[in-house]
């Protein structure tokens, strides 16, 4: 059975308890290509986007929708990236703490709370709550997960146009048997993560 969408009742009881509340949370650590993105909201409790969930459980077409009353309507959000280079010298774990990070940093007004999809933060001062499947659990996480979701897609159409013959407006840079058929045949790109274990045996 489909688990119910977050109905709001943890965000209240957080925010009772410690004023503004960000969501934080990313799109792009199993992909093969492309950056990791993050995404950082702020909601206002008076201004309600209907229909949140984790962006997993959500069509383009609906993501595309919330994140425009996303931007609209948050008191404040910021996006992140780090690109395949950084995510190579790093590595996936700490490029996407990295990234975590100087999304909330950005945010226009400071949270009392950070609540991130499994991420402990140890650089911010700010207090944090990493929860397993807090996009499916908190409405600020889903609206994270909606608008980093839909920053990268285009970002990844948006490449795809300047690397041909991966797929990247369909398969957005994970390892789809197209996608994999692709990198035997050109090698890789610029835009690929060499650390990764396809691309070490593939490449």
């Amino acid at each position: 059975m489909k688990a119910a969408p977050p109905d709001g009742a943890l965000d209240h009881e957080l925010s009772r308890r410690h004023g503004l509340i960000a969501g934080v949370d990313e799109v792009g650590r199993g992909a093969l290509a492309g950056p990791v993105t993050v995404a950082a909201v702020i909601l206002s409790p008076r201004r309600k986007i209907p229909g949140l969930d984790d962006s997993k459980r959500l069509s383009a077409k609906t993501r595309e929708r919330l994140a425009a009353e996303i931007r609209a309507k948050a008191v404040c959000w910021a996006v992140a990236h780090r690109s395949p280079a950084e995510i190579d010298t790093l590595n996936i774990l700490q490029a996407t703490r990295s990234a975590m990070t100087e999304a909330v940093l950005a945010l226009a007004r400071a949270p009392g709370l950070v609540v991130s999809d499994a991420m402990a933060l140890p650089d911010l001062t700010t207090r944090v709550l990493a929860e397993t499947h807090a996009d499916a659990r908190y409405l600020c996480v889903a609206a994270a997960s909606i608008l980093a979701k839909v920053v990268r897609d285009q970002v990844m159409v948006s490449l795809a146009r300047d690397h041909p013959g991966y797929g990247w407006e369909s398969n957005k840079g994970y390892p789809s048997p197209g996608h994999l058929a692709a990198i035997r045949r050109l090698g890789a790109s610029t835009q690929h993560r060499r650390t990764f274990s396809p691309l070490r045996v593939l490449a």
